[in-house]
């Protein structure tokens, strides 16, 4: 598969089509980015307005890094879709199963699924559909929120990785890391990708459900005293859990990592809510069974307490109540 024509790097490794399942706020900005960086990519979503919006007007990005369009291809026709190289996932968590049942048959020989997705055990989901030796995992710091169909606002600009779930460094995780830089998304390859995954988990854990529940960006969540509070208490809770499963987790690195993703300038995404903030706006279900479920259900699995994520579940469930 060729690259597309406009905006080729001549000096990314070669890198074949790319299928973006789950063109929301980030698997757009994704897309748009490789695509622009002259990779062939194709962005596979359920919903039409977006879809048409993209093909007929292109993606339009606002944000950091100034505006700008990126022609990239779009649909909702999996039936029409060519092998894969590499197929990003960045579903909803709970849509993971059939959203990899959908575009299974474009899974070649070589095919390579990365997760970028929120919370925990997607890449088992993914793997027990397509095979475990051909998922990779994912993480990025990075912040979107899709604000109308074709365009998206991005917040900022931090690093992304890739690696291997059992550990190590490979080849292909190499591989895309290099041709994903080149193309203009900084990406490095981990070899100790299951920390770092959690890692970003315990961002998530209070920022995400706190940004839901008061309907807050993460800067003015943590400049508000009781609230900062709760957000380092369950990450507090989180990295207990974590060295329990055999991640260990400083908690002072853990409140740092917390801090610089909170920081708006510098590439932060400060000003940003969380995907469960927007989701609750739009009526939708949240990801928070796991995110901080998975904290209460580890805790409780090695009998570690987790009132304040078991908190905040229960009252981001509350608010999903709603409209359920």
């Amino acid at each position: 598969m060729n690259r597309q024509q406009a905006g080729s790097n001549r000096n990314a490794p070669d890198i074949g089509h790319v299928v973006v399942l789950g063109a929301g706020a980030m698997g757009s900005l994704f897309g748009a980015t490789l695509a622009r960086g002259g990779l062939a990519v194709t962005l596979v979503d359920v919903r039409a307005d977006h879809i048409d919006a993209v093909n007929a007007h292109g993606l339009k990005i606002q944000g950091y890094g100034g505006e700008r369009t990126v022609r990239v291809r779009a649909t909702d026709c999996t039936g029409e879709l060519p092998v894969a190289d590499i197929v990003l996932v960045q579903t909803k968590a709970m849509d993971t199963a059939a959203a990899v049942e959908s575009i299974r048959r474009v899974f070649g020989p070589e095919t390579v699924a990365v997760s970028f997705q929120n919370g925990l055990g997607n890449e088992e989901v993914i793997g027990g559909i397509v095979g475990s030796e051909r998922v990779l995992a994912g993480l990025t710091a990075q912040g979107a929120t899709r604000i109308g169909p074709g365009v998206v606002h991005n917040f900022g600009d931090l690093p992304t990785y890739v690696g291997e779930m059992e550990g190590g460094s490979s080849p292909r995780a190499e591989r895309i890391a290099r041709g994903f830089t080149a193309a203009g998304l900084p990406t490095h390859a981990s070899a100790d990708i299951r920390r770092d995954m959690w890692k970003k988990l315990l961002g998530n854990v209070g920022l995400s459900p706190t940004s839901a529940i008061t309907n807050l960006t993460q800067t003015e969540i943590m400049s508000v005293p009781e609230l900062r509070e709760v957000v380092l208490a369950a990450v507090d809770e989180a990295a207990a859990v974590g060295a329990a499963e055999g991640v260990e987790l400083d908690v002072d690195e853990a409140r740092s990592v917390l801090l610089k993703l909170v920081e708006p300038s510098g590439g932060g995404t400060g000003h940003a809510k969380s995907s469960a903030c927007v989701d609750i706006l739009n009526r939708r279900r949240t990801e928070v069974d796991w995110i901080n479920g998975s904290i209460v259900r580890l805790g409780a699995r090695h009998g570690i307490p987790t009132p304040v994520n078991r908190t905040l579940v229960g009252a981001v469930k509350g608010l999903e109540k709603h409209f359920s």
